[in-house]
């Protein structure tokens, strides 16, 4: 038997199910049963776990519960129902628009590493059988950073919403603007709001789920354009980082500035969720919005 059936066999993903093996590195059923376990440290606590504990937790550390990124595919298996996954301009990658020196070449290496066309990931799908529009931007890519492929796709996923009169969620997960594309960077913020604009005029519902980090010019934007904001626990949260603010105005900021709880208690966020209870929230609003009628 060749690796790829062994490997199926093993795991139990199966070849029907293209999410589940976009999402096999993270979801921790790859690793062979005759290899003996990996251990990963938390950058919080310092303390190790088997990569597989890190999985079965949604790598939340298993010690000292503080947050680890995720991929984009990874979190897309952990809300959609089984089978219910099509991935939307699958194709649509990044450019070069300026001839920034070194650029192209970044581009490549990024798709080659992560297996990403770009920082975004839009998808449709069931949430305990509620369909919706999904988008999941992936800090794996340029720090989630938005350039002219990752505004086109939040767009187009946002206008398709709109078309099909679908409830829309956008995880975000972002440095901000991706600066080597310059000026067509920045006004991807315009073009996502108006889309967005556009969504909440005709009455569709939009979750924004926050995620560690998001800053600059996706939180300038649609990221903070919910009809209900969701996020994260421990997420930064913000336009510039608290050590640009505190170099800017001269100042300490207080403990906790710009995380998820901080945002909470001042009303900018709706709710905190932890990520074993996301699929549950996501299903239940949706459901309640379901019964409610579409805005008018």
């Amino acid at each position: 038997m060749d690796m790829p059936k062994v490997l199926d066999a093993l795991t139990g993903l199966g070849r029907s199910s293209t999410l589940a093996r976009k999402a096999a590195p993270e979801s921790g059923e790859l690793a062979p049963i005759w290899q003996p376990p990996v251990f990963v440290t938390c950058p919080g606590c310092e303390r190790r776990a088997t990569r597989r504990a890190w999985a079965e937790s949604m790598y939340v550390c298993p010690n000292c519960g503080r947050y680890q990124p995720i991929g984009g595919y990874y979190r897309l298996s952990l809300i959609l129902d089984h089978g219910t996954f099509r991935e939307l301009d699958e194709k649509l990658e990044g450019s070069d628009p300026l001839d920034f020196p070194g650029y192209k070449e970044k581009l490549a290496k990024q798709t080659r590493k992560t297996g990403l066309s770009d920082a975004a990931i839009a998808a449709t799908g069931k949430i305990e059988g509620m369909p919706a529009v999904v988008v999941v931007l992936d800090s794996h890519f340029f720090m989630g950073s938005m350039g002219t492929a990752v505004g086109e796709k939040v767009t187009r996923a946002i206008e398709y919403a709109t078309n099909k009169k679908l409830p829309l969620i956008i995880f975000s997960a972002s440095g901000g603007a991706r600066m080597q594309e310059g000026i067509l960077s920045l006004m991807q913020m315009a073009k996502t709001s108006a889309a967005i604009a556009d969504f909440s005029a005709k009455g569709g519902l939009y979750i924004s789920y926050l995620t560690h980090p998001t800053t600059g010019g996706v939180t300038a934007s649609f990221a903070s354009l919910g009809d209900i904001m969701l996020a994260e626990p421990g997420a930064l949260i913000g336009f510039a980082g608290p050590r640009v603010i505190e170099q800017t105005i001269g100042e300490k900021l207080p403990a906790g500035f710009q995380r998820s709880e901080f945002q909470e208690e001042h009303g900018f966020v709706d709710a905190i969720v932890p990520r074993s209870e996301m699929k549950a929230t996501l299903a239940q609003i949706l459901r309640l919005h379901s019964k409610g009628g579409r805005r008018g």
